[in-house]
């Protein structure tokens, strides 16, 4: 397999990871239902995954995978950190929060 095919994989498998985080937060929609669904623990998972992946192929990647990871990652974790906060702020008016226990982890 030539390395362009393997570099085109590989920002494949991070694309879908970060779709998948970007759903969970529910900033865009679930492919099958259309709908928003906000799940923290799905998020945090995706993102976390994302960042073991970013680690572990640190000195591996091209140019472009290091941007895509860069810009990806950080995004997310503030977004990730934006839901937590909004969370938060529904506990403290004595709303129950859109999200479960994760959120305040």
């Amino acid at each position: 397999m030539s390395e362009d095919r393997e570099s085109e994989l590989f920002q494949a498998l991070a694309v879908n990871l970060f779709h998948a985080a970007w759903m969970s937060l529910g900033k865009i929609p679930h492919p099958l239902s259309g709908k928003l669904e906000r799940d923290l623990g799905g998020a945090r998972t995706a993102i976390d995954t994302l960042s073991a992946l970013e680690v572990r192929s640190r000195g591996n990647r091209t140019e472009a995978e290091n941007r895509l990871f860069e810009r990806a990652l950080g995004d997310l974790r503030l977004n990730y950190l934006d839901e937590v906060k909004k969370g938060e702020y529904a506990k403290a008016d004595g709303e129950t929060p859109a999200a479960g226990p994760e959120a305040t982890a």
